[in-house]
């Protein structure tokens, strides 16, 4: 069996406890408007172009039997409609203008790669994190990876969203030592609005999953614009209070980095631009859910 990843990152600290590896799997059930990782969102492979770093070899020309490579009025230019997502292009690419998001990878091919950060989870009590796009919608391969992780005295994460069939989640429940999973909004017409689905399904999840006695914590995107409302987040406290195995909650300021990210895949980053919350903004937030009890982790 493989899956299909877009990114390895090592040496991550905001994933979990410890020095982590966090495998990125493509693929996602949500469209948030404010993505960082908007490459994750399609479960297909993708053409991301950063032509600010071409050198003008023109090999992309000579392997592209598509003609998605194009010089239009003496620039660079790319048609993705025309793009078959062969791979071709990126392969021959030196200068890092065109990456290919996605690639296909075996179990023991991923455990190769993270076996050999091993030295640095036994150090800080660190280990692997799965995460996404949404990685629970490859729940089989993440599964399989779990397990062999947990084989080999690594400590797992599964970074989630919850808005998959709870089927997934059985999958992964026997292997998983901590679940990151994300809230952004209780009201579901609010949730509808900024992610394209309902909330219901992935607060059904956090329950059952809470009753399994799994090890969450909560993530909570803190976004000015958005979801960043006291009645939000007072909801959201008095929600989680009432859960048995919540570890705490961790709020994240908004970020733009996936603006860059938009643009290298041919999208507009205009309209999905939002502020960022400062300091007293994001310390009146955690104050909200320290009242109510919850342990708060802040970066």
């Amino acid at each position: 069996m493989t899956g299909r990843i877009f990114d390895i990152q090592r040496f991550s600290i905001h994933d979990g406890p410890g020095i982590r590896t966090t495998v990125f799997m493509k693929g996602c059930s949500l469209e948030c408007a404010w993505c960082h990782n908007p490459e994750s969102i399609s479960p297909g492979m993708q053409i991301q172009t950063y032509f600010s770093k071409c050198i003008g070899c023109g090999r992309c020309f000579e392997v592209c039997t598509n003609g998605a490579h194009m010089i239009i009025d003496g620039e660079r230019a790319y048609d993705g409609s025309l793009c078959k997502s062969c791979g071709r292009c990126a392969a021959e690419c030196y200068s890092g203008a065109i990456v290919m998001a996605g690639r296909e990878v075996s179990v023991d091919e991923l455990m190769t790669e993270i076996e050999a950060d091993m030295p640095f989870y036994k150090d800080s009590e660190g280990g692997v994190t799965f995460s996404g796009g949404e990685p629970l919608l490859q729940s089989e391969f993440v599964a399989l990876a779990l397990k062999r992780c947990k084989a080999a005295g690594i400590n797992t994460a599964v970074d989630t969203a919850g808005n998959v069939k709870y089927s997934a989640f059985e999958r992964v429940l026997p292997y998983t030592d901590l679940f990151l999973y994300d809230l952004k909004a209780m009201d579901d017409k609010l949730h509808r609005f900024l992610t394209g689905v309902s909330n219901k399904l992935l607060l059904d999840n956090l329950r059952a999953i809470d009753r399994e006695g799994a090890t969450i914590r909560i993530r909570v995107p803190v976004i000015t614009g958005a979801n960043d409302h006291n009645d939000n987040f007072m909801e959201m406290a008095e929600f989680l209070s009432s859960l048995n195995c919540i570890q705490g909650v961790e709020p994240l300021p908004y970020h733009s980095l996936g603006a860059g990210k938009l643009e290298s895949l041919g999208e507009e980053a205009e309209g999905r631009l939002f502020e960022t919350p400062g300091k007293e903004r994001m310390d009146y937030v955690c104050s909200i859910f320290q009242n109510a009890g919850l342990r708060v982790f802040s970066r």
